[in-house]
C-alpha cells in the first residue's frame, strides 16, 4: 500500500482532477500532498482545510514550489524548525517530525494586509522501498491559542510588575505534590537574595514558633474549610532579625470539594508593625503619667465632697459630684489605653478563675445603677453559674455592653441582659431599645477607634475602643463575639465563652 498510494495520489493530483481519491484528499483536514524533490519540493494536492488555514487558492499552489508558494520569514524562534530543514530531516530520517508551533505572515484575503498566524505542523513521510517520495504535511491553526497564551503571560507579567512595585509577592501551592512557587520578590521578603535556592520548608523554618502552631497552622486547616487564607505573623531572618510579613491566599477545589491549589500574595508589614508598637508604648506611657494626677484629683474631691456634706449650698455640692464622675469617666478611659498598649505586643494577660459570672452581671449593674439611674436594667438569670475565666476583664466587656446600650437608647428605656448555656458555651448578651446600628456598620463595630458616621451618634463621647478591647479580650479567652441589630429598632451584643477551657 506504501508504494502504490504515493503513485495514486501524484496521478490523481496530476492528472484526474476529479477523481475520487482528489476529492477524498481535498476534503481531509488541513493536508498538503508534498513531492519529495529537494530542494523544490513540489506541490502535488492540496486540502480544502489547508487552503482556508493558509489563505491561499488552490489554482496558486499545485504544482509550484513549497517555498515558492510560502517563502520561509528566517525568523522562527528555533531555525530547527524552519520548512525546509524539517522536510529535510524527513526524508534524511525516514521519521514523522511535528512542528508544535510554527509562524507565518498570510495575506488577508479581504484587508490585503499581511497578518501573523501560527500553525502547528505535522510532516509525515511516504515511502517507495524505503525511500521519501512523498511528505503529508497537516497544520492546524492554533493562532488563537498562541495569542492567548501570550495575552496571559503579557497579564501575569503585568500583575508581578504591580506586586513587586508595592513590595508584594505572590505564591501557587500545588496542596497534593506540595509544590510551590512564587514570584521574585518573595526571597526578599524572607531575607533572601534572589539567587538562594528557598523552598516552603525553608520558609517555615523563619517562623516565630509561638506563631506557627497558633496562628499559621490554624489559618490553614480554617481556610480548608471557608476557602480563604489570612494572617499575620512574625518571621526571623537569617541574620535572626524580627520581621513581620501579612499573606492572604484563596483555595481552589476540585469537583468532589478537595483543596488542591492555594494561591495568595505576601507582604512585608515590618515597618507598620513597629509604628503600631511605638504608638502603644507612647499610649502607654503617656496614659501611665496621666494615672498619678488623676489619683491625687479624685481624692482632693473626695475630701471635698466630705468637708461639704454640711453645706446647703445645691449647686457646689453638685458641681463636686459631677467633676468626680468625669475623674471616673478619665480614669477609666486611660484604663483602656493601657489595655489596648498591652494588647498589641501580647502582652495581655488572663488570670483566669473559676467564679459566678450572674453575680458579676449583678455587680456591673449595681456600679451602672450608681453611675446612671436613666435606664431600667433587667437581668432575667439570677442563678449560680460558673465560668473559668479572667473576672476583671470580662467585666469589663460587660460593663462595656451595658454602658454603650445607655449611651444609644432614649432616657427612661429598657436595657435587657442575659445569660445562660448552650451546648458548650455561655452565651451572654445586652439588648437595648437604641438608634440601632446600620448594615454598613455592623462587621466595623469592633475595630479599633471605628466611630459611625451617623447624625445620631455625633454628640455620644467615646473614641471607639471598648468595644475593640472587648473584641479583643473575648478572642483571648478562645470565645466569639458578636452583634445583630436593626436600624431604629435596637441592638443586641453577644459575647460566648467556651465551658471546656482546656
Amino acid at each position: 500500500m506504501n508504494h502504490l498510494l504515493p503513485l495514486m495520489l501524484e496521478d490523481a493530483a496530476a492528472n484526474l482532477p476529479d477523481d475520487l481519491f482528489r476529492i477524498l484528499f481535498e476534503k481531509s483536514p488541513g493536508s498538503l500532498l508534498i513531492k519529495a524533490d529537494a530542494p523544490r519540493f513540489t506541490i502535488l494536492a492540496a486540502s480544502d482545510a489547508y487552503l482556508n488555514i493558509t489563505s491561499v487558492q488552490r489554482r496558486d499552489v499545485l504544482g509550484k514550489g513549497f517555498f515558492e508558494v510560502f517563502p520561509e520569514n528566517g525568523d522562527q524562534p528555533n531555525d530547527d524548525t524552519t520548512a525546509r530543514k524539517v522536510f529535510t530531516k524527513v526524508i534524511e530520517t525516514n521519521q514523522k517530525l511535528d512542528v508544535p508551533v510554527y509562524r507565518y505572515d498570510v495575506l488577508d484575503p479581504v484587508t490585503h494586509q499581511k497578518q501573523i498566524r501560527y500553525w502547528s505542523c505535522s510532516n509525515t513521510p511516504i515511502l517507495d522501498d524505503g525511500k521519501v517520495d512523498f511528505i503529508l504535511n497537516t497544520v492546524i491553526d492554533v493562532t488563537a491559542e498562541v495569542k492567548a497564551k501570550e495575552a496571559a503571560i503579557e497579564s501575569e507579567n503585568r500583575l508581578l510588575l504591580a506586586a513587586e512595585a508595592t513590595g508584594m509577592a505572590i505564591w501557587d501551592l500545588d496542596i497534593k505534590a506540595t509544590n510551590f512557587t512564587f514570584s521574585p520578590q518573595f526571597p526578599a521578603i524572607f531575607g533572601h537574595s534572589a539567587e538562594d535556592n528557598v523552598t516552603l520548608t525553608d520558609v517555615q523554618g523563619q517562623v516565630h514558633p509561638d506563631d506557627l502552631e497558633n496562628v499559621a497552622i490554624k489559618a490553614y486547616y480554617e481556610s480548608i474549610v471557608t476557602g480563604t487564607y489570612f494572617y499575620e505573623i512574625r518571621i526571623y531572618w537569617p541574620d535572626n532579625s524580627l520581621h513581620w510579613i501579612r499573606t492572604k491566599g484563596t483555595v481552589l477545589f476540585n469537583k468532589d470539594k478537595e483543596p488542591i491549589r492555594m494561591l495568595g500574595t505576601i507582604v512585608d508589614i515590618t515597618e507598620s508593625k513597629r509604628d503600631e508598637i511605638r504608638k502603644s508604648d507612647f499610649i502607654a506611657m503617656a496614659s501611665h503619667e496621666l494615672k498619678t494626677p488623676l489619683t491625687s484629683l479624685k481624692a482632693y474631691l473626695q475630701l471635698l465632697e466630705s468637708k461639704l456634706n454640711g453645706l446647703s449650698d445645691p449647686f457646689i455640692k453638685t458641681a463636686v459630684v459631677k467633676c468626680g464622675n468625669q475623674v471616673n469617666k478619665m480614669t477609666a478611659l486611660i484604663h483602656s489605653f493601657l489595655d489596648i498598649s498591652k494588647l498589641e505586643p501580647g502582652k495581655l494577660q488572663l488570670k483566669r478563675e473559676i467564679f459566678n459570672i450572674n453575680k458579676l452581671i449583678n455587680d456591673i449593674i449595681n456600679e451602672s445603677r450608681i453611675l446612671s439611674n436613666t435606664h431600667v436594667l433587667i437581668f432575667d438569670n439570677p442563678d449560680e453559674l460558673s465560668v473559668n475565666a479572667d473576672r476583671e476583664k470580662i467585666g469589663q466587656v460587660i460593663g462595656n455592653f451595658i454602658s454603650n446600650a445607655i449611651k444609644y437608647s432614649a432616657k427612661g428605656s429598657e436595657v435587657f441582659l442575659h445569660c445562660e448555656v448552650l451546648e458548650n458555651d455561655i452565651l451572654v448578651s445586652v439588648k437595648d431599645e437604641g438608634i440601632g446600628i446600620r448594615l454598613k456598620d455592623r462587621e466595623k463595630v469592633f475595630q479599633r477607634f471605628y466611630r459611625a458616621e451617623d447624625e445620631d451618634m455625633r454628640n455620644v463621647t467615646g473614641f471607639g475602643i471598648g468595644l475593640y478591647l472587648s473584641s479583643e479580650i473575648i478572642q483571648r479567652h478562645k470565645g466569639e463575639i458578636w452583634v445583630k441589630s436593626e436600624e431604629g429598632k435596637g441592638s443586641t451584643f453577644y459575647f460566648s465563652l467556651p465551658l471546656n477551657t482546656d
